[in-house]
């Protein structure tokens, strides 16, 4: 009899960990992993234990070739418009608390965005973490950064940083 899919993946996963059989259940709960199902051994121990980051609201920045074909596609996925325009060559489009900026000629490639202080509808939150200090942690963990705010400013500011698939991220205060 042929393993189903899930068996499989189970089996993949314990090899890779060099986990036995039966320490724990993929999809289940189980004292060696996570409440994902990942193996504990997969799991970056300095990860587990570890407060998240307040990055605030996420979007993908698209370089796109053709600004209202993409436009017309993304309204197609059920996108409206947001923010932009046509005529400054850039669209920020929202589905639910979905969000894709559409850039045309502004850079080569896409950039994952987080913008702190602001939740999905760009409305200022009461209370996030400004730039500087998910920078400053960034750096005390020894995350390279492509550019820095200046840490003795306040209010708008941004950084980038590549991740270790050269994928840019920006993050970007507006508040």
């Amino acid at each position: 009899m042929k393993p189903n899919r899930r068996s499989w993946l189970k089996q993949m996963l314990l090899g890779l960990a060099g986990v036995g059989l039966g320490q724990f259940k993929v999809l289940g709960s189980s004292k060696n992993a996570d409440r994902n199902g990942i193996p504990n051994a997969l799991v970056k121990p300095s990860f587990k234990n570890q407060t998240n980051m307040k990055l605030g609201a996420f979007s993908v920045s698209l370089n796109v070739k053709d600004l209202i074909a993409s436009k017309q596609f993304y309204e197609d996925l059920g996108f409206t418009v947001f923010a932009g325009s046509l005529k400054v060559n850039y669209l920020i489009m929202k589905n639910e608390n979905a969000l894709i900026g559409l850039f045309q000629g502004m850079f080569k490639h896409t950039i994952l965005t987080f913008n702190p202080g602001w939740d999905e509808d760009a409305k200022k939150l009461e209370t996030f973490e400004d730039v500087r200090k998910i920078q400053q942690q960034l750096k005390e963990k020894g995350i390279k950064l492509a550019t820095e705010a200046d840490e003795k400013t306040s209010g708008p500011a941004g950084f980038f940083l590549t991740d270790p698939d050269g994928n840019s991220i920006l993050i970007d205060q507006h508040v």
